[in-house]
C-alpha cells in the first residue's frame, strides 16, 4: 500500500521545522517513514514546499526505503489542498487505499498504521484515528477516488470537518501514539 506524507508545512508556531526536531536521537520525519515502512505502506510520496526541504529530508531518511519526493504546487496551501493536488495523480488514483501521513506525529506506530487497514469498511471513504477526544485526520487511511469526488466540493471547512460529513469510520487509539507536535511545549 502507498502513503502520501505530507511535509509542506510552515511550521509557523514551533517557530523552527518540525520535521527535523529530533526525538529520542531520531528526526519526526525519519520517525513517522520508519513507521510507514514497517506497515509496509511504500514507496512513500512526500510532498514538500521546496527542492531544500527534499534535500534536507532526505539527508534523515534511509535511502534504502522507497521514496517519491513531489514539490507542492503552492508553497504553504495547506494539507487540503496538498492532498487534492496528489490525489489527482495515477500515484494515487490507482490505489484502492492511501495512507496520508504527517511529520509532527512521531510516536506513531505500524499497528496503528495496520489497525487502520484492518478497520476500513467498503463503504468508507476514510477512516480517521482518535483517542475518542481528538480527530487526526492527517493519519486517515483514505480511498482516493472516493474521497477526491468529495475534496472537490471543499468548502474551506476544517478536514476532520469534512471527514465526519462524508462516509468514514473512527479508530480508537492511544492519546499517546497519535500525539500532534505544534509547538516547543508540546515536546
Amino acid at each position: 500500500m502507498r502513503s502520501l506524507l505530507l511535509a509542506g508545512g510552515r511550521s509557523r508556531r514551533m517557530g523552527r521545522d518540525k520535521a527535523l526536531i529530533e526525538i529520542d536521537g531520531k528526526a519526526m520525519i525519519t520517525r513517522v517513514v520508519e513507521a510507514l515502512v514497517k506497515a509496509d505502506r511504500e514507496p512513500i510520496r512526500i510532498a514538500v514546499a521546496n527542492p531544500e526541504k527534499m534535500e534536507e529530508y532526505a539527508a534523515v531518511i534511509d535511502s534504502n526505503y522507497s521514496i517519491e519526493w513531489v514539490l507542492d504546487s503552492k508553497q504553504h496551501a495547506g494539507p487540503v489542498d496538498a492532498i487534492i493536488e496528489n490525489l489527482n495523480d495515477p500515484f494515487c488514483l490507482e490505489q484502492d487505499t492511501i495512507q496520508l501521513a504527517t511529520v509532527d506525529v512521531p510516536w506513531i506506530t505500524p499497528e496503528v498504521f495496520s489497525s487502520l487497514e484492518d478497520s476500513i469498511s467498503k463503504k468508507d471513504e476514510v477512516i480517521m484515528p482518535t483517542d475518542g477526544d481528538v480527530l487526526q485526520p492527517l493519519l486517515s487511511l483514505i480511498r482516493p477516488k472516493l474521497l477526491l469526488n468529495s475534496l472537490e466540493d471543499w468548502d474551506g471547512l476544517p478536514l476532520h470537518k469534512m471527514f465526519l460529513e462524508i462516509p468514514h469510520s473512527l479508530l480508537m487509539v492511544d492519546n499517546n501514539l497519535i500525539k500532534n507536535i505544534n509547538t516547543e511545549r508540546d515536546l
